[in-house]
């Protein structure tokens, strides 16, 4: 046991939490500003234009003026893909419950679910366009490849309730229902905000796939068809600005759903609880 008075061991701890966030926050940022120098630099002493590869000003320049089109496409993106996060949350944890409760129908669906997230999202949506709207089949897409996440993952939780408690509410004669409510779906939740977490960028990736498969124009657009049509007339630049929003519109997913985890755990679970040096 340490020696250390108290204060003098929480004040380290505090000091090893500040250094160790500061770390992980520089660390990534200096990587990225070394890459950004490396890349300048290669395209100013290759001379290259900016069909082949724009240097950094260059599509830091492009987003700007091209911001007002970029930002409305990347709406329509982020819209579909939250509304089919949503519906693959819903749907997988409806359909994951229901499975907990009944192995007759587990056994008879899950294989379905297999197969749907198994099938390239890329082969489904060209299909999908041909019986959908175009909306419902860029929505159809999205919902597929964040659906099985969900539903993999809350299954797993469900299903992996310590059985001395599924025996202590059997005992006390707690019906299904309350065994449910108070039990499972609690012990499952950490699995379930893992699988939410992966399934928020998945979503992402089918609404841009189900869009350059759509690769329809007009205002309603959304940014995969901007960084297809970028590609079409070699505006190379807002490719790669494009290409930057998808990417920020991602890490801001899945930042915000690992907050979101973060926030729901933080009091109870140990993946959420702080760790001592």
């Amino acid at each position: 046991m340490s020696g250390a008075p108290p204060r003098a061991q929480d004040g380290r701890m505090s000091r090893y939490r500040i250094g160790e966030r500061v770390l992980q926050l520089t660390l990534p940022v200096g990587t990225l500003a070394v890459g950004v120098v490396i890349w300048e630099a290669i395209v100013l002493l290759g001379d290259l234009p900016p069909y082949v590869l724009p240097a950094p000003t260059r599509v830091a320049a492009t987003l700007i003026s091209d911001w007002p089109v970029l930002w409305g496409s990347l709406l329509v993106t982020l819209g579909t893909t939250f509304l089919g996060l949503l519906l693959a949350f819903v749907g997988g944890t409806a359909l994951a419950i229901l499975f907990n409760q009944s192995r007759l129908v587990e056994r008879a669906l899950y294989p379905y679910a297999v197969i749907l997230q198994v099938t390239p999202v890329v082969a489904i949506a060209p299909l999908l366009l041909v019986y959908l709207p175009q909306p419902v089949a860029v929505l159809a897409c999205a919902w597929i490849v964040a659906f099985f996440p969900v539903l993999a993952n809350t299954t797993l939780g469900l299903n992996s309730v310590d059985r001395n408690l599924v025996d202590l509410f059997t005992l006390y004669r707690a019906s299904r229902l309350q065994a449910l409510l108070r039990l499972k779906l609690p012990a499952a939740l950490p699995y379930m905000l893992g699988g939410l977490r992966i399934a928020g960028g998945l979503s992402l990736i089918g609404a841009v796939v189900a869009e350059i498969a759509a690769g329809s124009a007009g205002a309603g657009s959304g940014l995969a068809y901007r960084i297809a049509e970028s590609g079409y007339r070699l505006n190379i630049p807002r490719m790669f600005a494009a290409l930057i929003l998808l990417s920020g519109a991602g890490i801001a997913i899945f930042a915000a759903l690992s907050l979101l985890s973060h926030l729901v755990l933080r009091r109870w679970h140990e993946s959420a609880l702080a760790r001592e040096p």
